[in-house]
């Protein structure tokens, strides 16, 4: 007969879970001792007893500094998923199941929160003034950060290659425009192809961004080499930086969908193709609290999927 999982004697708290975090963030004992407001004995024996529990040593001490082994690195990451999933689970139950007294914490790629997210925050007002919102904006490996951290309830992003803890709810396409200064001799063009780009200085986001991965990728299959000579955190200080005739920048059309900021224009991005597939990414293991059962419903509808995006959420937009 197998052995059942769950039977198992770990006599471990909430305590025993907030001591081991304290002892690892600090690497003092005192330190940690002082953060949780307990005596530095009563925290040893703490470290001790749960030591003892897990069969296994997590911190070396000597008289001047706590290293934690390979055992505490293994263990760590779940205490901090197990007090972060305790804490909301309390928080659920103390909402009593509802909607109105929620809290909704969205990690989300800039592009979605500059396009598709307002549309969705107004309307999700409407339905439930009460509910407090924060947004996380980011880069894709941010996003996947705060997922996979269970900091957040759902994240908004790219989907691509998108597995194992995590789980991908693909909603639709986004492509790609270029930024260009006011008068620049590409604007007098419908549409811009990535080869035309080549001689012209380049603002781009960091490495670490869904997008750049995208167009580095289109660049590298056409055989032509892009180099940016400006890498920024944030669109706002590529498009300040492209209106000062510093370079031009290839974004997300969302990034653009109503009228550009002043000293730019947009042209799209006609060949290569490029796209970005989005959707919500969430823990597989992750129990979504009502109040983000509803906002992703919210997000469902307004999402666009119709061949021509930026019309449906020029659309959408108009009618919130």
């Amino acid at each position: 007969m197998d052995a059942n999982p769950y039977d198992v004697d770990l006599d471990l708290g909430v305590r025993h879970l907030r001591a081991l975090l304290a002892v690892a963030r600090y690497g003092n004992f005192a330190a940690a001792a002082a953060d949780l407001g307990v005596s530095q004995p009563t925290l040893t024996r703490t470290i001790q007893h749960a030591e003892e529990v897990l069969g296994a040593e997590l911190f070396t001490r000597t008289t001047r500094h706590v290293a934690i082994t390979a055992a505490g690195r293994e263990f760590l990451p779940l205490a901090e998923r197990l007090l972060s999933d305790l804490g909301l689970g309390l928080r659920n139950i103390r909402e009593l199941a509802t909607v109105e007294r929620g809290r909704i914490v969205v990690a989300t790629l800039m592009s979605v929160a500059h396009g598709v997210l307002p549309t969705a925050l107004g309307r999700f007002a409407a339905l439930y003034p009460s509910v407090e919102i924060n947004v996380c904006e980011g880069v894709q490996a941010r996003v996947l950060e705060e997922v996979h951290s269970g900091s957040v309830d759902f994240g908004l992003g790219d989907t691509a290659e998108i597995g194992g803890a995590l789980v991908a709810e693909p909603l639709g396409e986004n492509g790609c425009c270029v930024a260009l200064p006011a008068g620049h001799p590409l604007a007098r063009r419908k549409s811009v192809a990535l080869d035309d780009l080549v001689p012209e200085t380049l603002i781009s986001m960091p490495t670490d961004s869904a997008m750049r991965r995208i167009l580095d990728g289109a660049a590298l299959a056409a055989g032509l080499s892009l180099k940016p000579r400006y890498t920024v955190q944030q669109f706002a200080t590529a498009f300040r930086l492209v209106a000062e005739g510093l370079g031009v920048a290839i974004v997300p059309a969302t990034m653009l969908a109503g009228l550009p900021p002043p000293g730019i224009v947009s042209r799209s991005l006609s060949e290569p193709k490029i796209v970005q597939h989005l959707g919500i990414l969430r823990r597989r293991d992750r129990y979504l609290t009502p109040a983000a059962v509803a906002f992703l419903d919210v997000i469902r509808t307004v999402w666009p999927r119709s061949a021509k995006p930026l019309e449906r959420l020029r659309r959408a937009q108009a009618a919130s």
